[in-house]
């Protein structure tokens, strides 16, 4: 047992930061590494209706292609909860976003369907594993009650690289038979996050969870000393409280009940938005082209609908800290379920975009406000780990979802797809109304006793 005077307070001190530019630094850093992982996310379904025509794909051959991009972001999400463990949150973030970063430029130059499978899976893998440590760090980096609030405008930056990458592709897809490659050059550009190398700082409770109080201590006084100088004095932090020190979590950690039930409800909310989310975004522009909308007009019409993303962020920006979590994310969860079966059942173009904006809208602020509730539901120990393999399992899941959309819409049509998709959603919310726990309480007994410095 470490003892107090070994203690670098970390959470405590962290906590009674003000909002300084420490904080908004950090966040355009994350709000970086997130913008071109959601333009890179779905540059394979906005080159794939051109390829089609150019290579000869089937619909099938598609969706293989996607399915093994959804192993690819599984594998990474599993490897990045350990090596964020190992090599700390920073370290792992630069590391992932550069990997993507590097796979995505190579994608610009495969020659079939094969190498690009192969570049896509990596660059997959890369994504994904760079948003688990995105998570996780914004969570050990912002104050209790401020925390779901950064999450979602990291998340509202980041998310513009979807619709400007789809109006970008739906620009240069066209152009040549070679243009489409630059959509790939474009995701690549994730790499420029290095830029930010000196102004990101190790997580102090990182440091802390290894025993490394001096470390942290020394990361702590930086921030500090760079707060007081921009906002004056700080507040006497809570008294720390006695940890040990955790040494890796080991994954069968994840088997004791404390992190099992979480880690479990978890995996149910992120496969029902992988499958729930992706059916939609990486089908639309597809199927939209096979019912008889040109490739020009299937790729604009998602590009508009996408423009509700980064609203959807906002939104969940505003309810996220003020209400219970867990009851936002049943309620967007609902409301994406109908606008998406309405999407489905309509083929007037002004409807298609309405409802398509509308599932955007809410989806985008059910995936940031999901982001910020899932490290919530694990200690510091559990965190990266716990956080990693239901974020992993949920993108596998998705290794299915393309498979079971082209079949539907083989066997039944394109409306079966929709339904299936609703059902989806549904299914997630309310496994999480039913069994979801409440963590608005302590989130707001954190920060209370930040205000009355009293231990935890």
């Amino acid at each position: 047992m470490q003892h107090s005077n070994a203690h670098s307070n970390a959470l405590n001190r962290l906590d009674r930061l003000p909002v300084s530019r420490f904080h908004k630094v950090t966040l355009l850093a994350i709000a970086f590494a997130y913008f071109f992982e959601f333009a890179d996310i779905n540059s394979f379904a906005t080159t794939a209706p051109k390829l089609i025509k150019l290579w000869g794909l089937t619909v099938d051959q598609v969706a293989y292609v996607t399915s093994l991009s959804f192993v690819g972001m599984f594998i990474g999400a599993i490897v990045a909860g350990s090596i964020s463990d190992r090599w700390g949150r920073k370290r792992a973030l630069l590391w992932t976003t550069m990997f993507f970063g590097v796979f995505s430029f190579a994608a610009a130059f495969s020659w079939d369907l094969v190498s690009l499978g192969v570049f896509r899976v990596l660059t997959s893998a890369g994504l994904s594993a760079m948003t688990v440590v995105g998570v996780v760090y914004i969570n050990e980096m912002y104050p209790s009650a401020i925390r779901g609030k950064y999450q979602a405008y990291a998340i509202v930056i980041g998310i513009c690289g979807t619709p400007v990458t789809n109006l970008i592709a739906s620009a240069v897809v066209p152009l040549t038979d070679w243009s489409w490659r630059l959509v790939y050059i474009w995701g690549s550009l994730g790499i420029l996050l290095v830029l930010f190398t000196r102004h990101l700082k190790e997580s102090p409770r990182w440091l802390e969870s290894r025993g490394e109080h001096a470390e942290a201590d020394a990361v702590l006084r930086e921030i500090e000393a760079s707060v007081v100088a921009e906002k004056g004095p700080l507040p006497e932090p809570a008294p720390p409280v006695d940890e040990t020190p955790s040494t890796k979590a080991p994954l069968r950690l994840l088997l004791q009940k404390k992190y099992l039930y979480p880690t479990l409800l978890l995996t149910v909310l992120w496969m029902t938005q992988t499958i729930g989310f992706f059916g939609y975004s990486s089908w639309a522009p597809t199927l939209l082209a096979k019912e008889g909308f040109s490739v020009e007009k299937s790729v604009f019409y998602v590009a508009l609908t996408t423009v509700g993303a980064p609203l959807g962020c906002y939104l969940a920006s505003l309810v996220t800290d003020r209400f219970e979590r867990k009851w936002c994310l049943v309620a967007f969860g609902t409301v994406i379920a109908a606008c998406g079966l309405l999407y489905g059942l309509t083929f007037n173009p002004v409807l298609i975009i309405v409802f398509g904006f509308l599932v955007n809208l809410f989806e985008r602020g059910y995936t940031a406000l999901a982001y910020a509730y899932s490290p919530e539901l694990f200690d510091t120990r559990g965190r990266s780990l716990g956080t990693s393999v239901s974020y992993g399992f949920g993108r596998l899941s998705n290794a299915a979802g393309p498979l079971i959309v082209a079949a539907l819409y083989n066997g039944h049509g394109y409306q079966s797809v929709f339904y299936f998709i609703a059902g989806t959603w549904l299914v997630g919310a309310i496994v999480l109304a039913v069994f979801g726990p409440l963590t608005r309480s302590a989130r707001l007994a954190e920060a209370e006793r930040q205000r009355a410095g009293v231990p935890a």
